[in-house]
């Protein structure tokens, strides 16, 4: 059922699309693209691996909300190191520098929605803005570990 027709839409488990981020390659879901899209909020499923780590990035328009649906959850904001337990959340504010890691053996999922959905506004920002340092930068609790798999 098209969001259009109906003024809502239905996405099963089997009917999302995931794939791997392109600089991480971390298993993701754009759950509100696949639901027919909204130029207002982004929406996706982010699955962890065993000790790895998203992009350390920031957003310039962007609230993101966090939260931990299975697993430990692990996130750097700034300088801070927050420790997430299942079912619990954190939300961010644009322009602060931001990763979600995963320092444990076991998998862990995050559910991330961003309002508004940045670029939606048709204006284009140096990647510096959102990776002012490196991207593929881990957390201290990741030392010694390589992330992304090559």
């Amino acid at each position: 059922m098209s969001l259009h027709d109906e003024g809502f839409s239905v996405l099963l488990p089997d009917a999302q699309h995931w794939r791997e981020s392109s600089i991480m390659k971390i298993p993701n879901a754009d759950l509100l693209k696949d639901l027919g899209g909204s130029q207002h909020l982004g929406g996706r499923l982010w699955r962890l691996p065993p000790y790895s780590a998203n992009t350390w990035h920031r957003h310039a328009e962007s609230w993101e909300l966090y939260f931990l649906l299975e697993g430990a959850g692990r996130m750097r904001i700034g300088r801070k190191t927050i420790t997430v337990p299942r079912y619990g959340s954190i939300l961010v504010a644009p322009r602060k520098l931001r990763q979600i890691f995963n320092d444990s053996a076991d998998e862990s999922l995050w559910l991330i929605v961003a309002a508004p959905q940045e670029g939606q506004s048709g204006s284009t920002m140096d990647p510096s803005f959102f990776y002012p340092e490196d991207p593929k930068s881990l957390p201290a609790e990741l030392q010694g570990r390589a992330w992304p798999p090559r």
